[in-house]
């Protein structure tokens, strides 16, 4: 693809395979999930499969859409975690995946499919240990084990879990580097590790485990923190598998994490995001900008108009609130975002014309505008940011 295109992502596979093995080096022979759902956080799913292709142990992702578009390009083992209806499994079997089972119905669904395919399919479950979302809770698992057992052409491989808010642990100055506030993260592990128990009791002793993303690798099983202690216990635990999303794509899980890791590591960003201007005009004072007439020139001033909206991804809270890159400087938007333009202020460029380069996220010059930038100025975080772009925008890798 050439880079005549008005609108698109660019892709640094440089980076990319950087930030996989920065991350993969801190681990203790663990396997790695490169979590590609959202489209690989909006990056391009397929774009990112082909680039890690001889890096990742697996792929991870979400829909039995998303697994039929990863099969045209690549046939790596690959967990799909999200939930599959009835009326899918039979596709999603046959294109050859490790399911999750949320429940014993589910279990039996894929049994019944599975017998009349003559295979065994593979299964991992879900445990909620206290985040409230998708699994079984403790109680239920005698009952999940005993059925699974029952299921002549299911495998149970594997049993994981998601920490809930790991990447929000804070230091204190008390506590010398350790991290703290690791309470409910504390409270997880434990509910995980007995269930882990309880599996080994009804005589499932090799159960694969994966209990961290990006955050939980960086914040529980990396070598390079001080280790968590609660009650002078050290955690020993290291699961099998890590699933890592947002640190391959460059991004932090959150600032602290980032923080703590300054000097210690570092994450480039994988994705840009560039467009062209669409026209240049100048506008007398006491001039509407944008629907809403939410900006109004106060001074004779010269606009820049972007071909770009939120339907491609470019969130409305930006409107009069955000800034794009052009010649190197920032400039500012003017009114609201719209469906497919914005405005942005260029009166301080000179020689500024059409079809100039314009950097919505990424680097141009000496000067940058981060997902997290503009995660900040609509309160979002962003894996948002950049998820949320759209399918459509041609992905470019460089």
């Amino acid at each position: 693809m050439k880079k005549t295109e008005l609108s698109y992502i660019e892709l640094s596979k440089k980076n990319l395979i950087h930030n996989f093995k920065v991350l993969k080096s801190i681990t203790k022979n663990t396997k790695i999930i490169a979590v590609i759902k959202g489209n690989a956080y909006g990056h391009g799913q397929n774009e990112i499969a082909k680039i890690l292709e001889p890096y990742a142990d697996y792929f991870q992702v979400n829909s039995i859409l998303e697994l039929r578009l990863l099969r045209k390009i690549s046939h790596k083992k690959t967990f799909v975690l999200g939930y599959v209806q009835k009326a899918d499994l039979f596709e999603a079997i046959k294109l050859c995946c490790i399911l999750s089972v949320f429940s014993i119905e589910k279990l039996k669904e894929v049994n019944e499919i599975a017998k009349k395919l003559k295979i065994k399919q593979k299964v991992h479950a879900p445990i909620d240990a206290y985040l409230g979302r998708e699994g079984f809770l403790k109680n239920e698992l005698t009952e999940f084990f005993k059925e699974v057992k029952n299921c002549r052409n299911v495998t149970l491989t594997g049993i994981y879990a998601h920490f809930a808010n790991i990447e929000d642990t804070r230091p204190t100055e008390q506590s010398f580097g350790r991290v703290n506030n690791f309470t409910h993260a504390k409270k997880q592990i434990n509910k995980y590790e007995e269930t882990i128990k309880l599996a080994k009791k009804m005589g499932f002793k090799h159960l694969q485990t994966h209990i961290s993303a990006t955050s939980g690798l960086l914040v529980y099983e990396t070598r390079l923190l001080p280790k968590h202690r609660e009650g002078g216990q050290e955690n020993k635990k290291i699961n099998d598998f890590v699933r890592l999303g947002i640190g391959i794509y460059g991004l932090w899980p959150s600032e602290h994490i980032k923080y703590l890791y300054k000097n210690k590591m570092e994450l480039k960003p994988v994705l840009s995001w560039k467009t062209k201007i669409a026209q240049i005009k100048n506008l007398p004072a006491g001039h509407n900008i944008g629907y809403g007439l939410t900006y109004m020139t106060y001074e004779p001033m010269k606009i820049a108009v972007i071909p770009v909206g939120y339907a491609d991804g470019l969130d409305r809270g930006l409107s009069n609130n955000g800034k794009v890159l052009i010649k190197g400087t920032k400039c500012e938007i003017l009114g609201r975002i719209a469906m497919n333009m914005f405005v942005v202020d260029v009166t301080h460029l000179n020689n500024v014309t059409t079809e100039e380069e314009v950097v919505i996220i990424g680097q141009q010059g000496d000067q940058e505008i981060t997902a997290e930038e503009i995660a900040k100025k609509i309160d979002s975080i962003n894996y948002e940011i950049v998820t949320r772009l759209s399918p459509l925008l041609p992905r470019m890798v460089v």
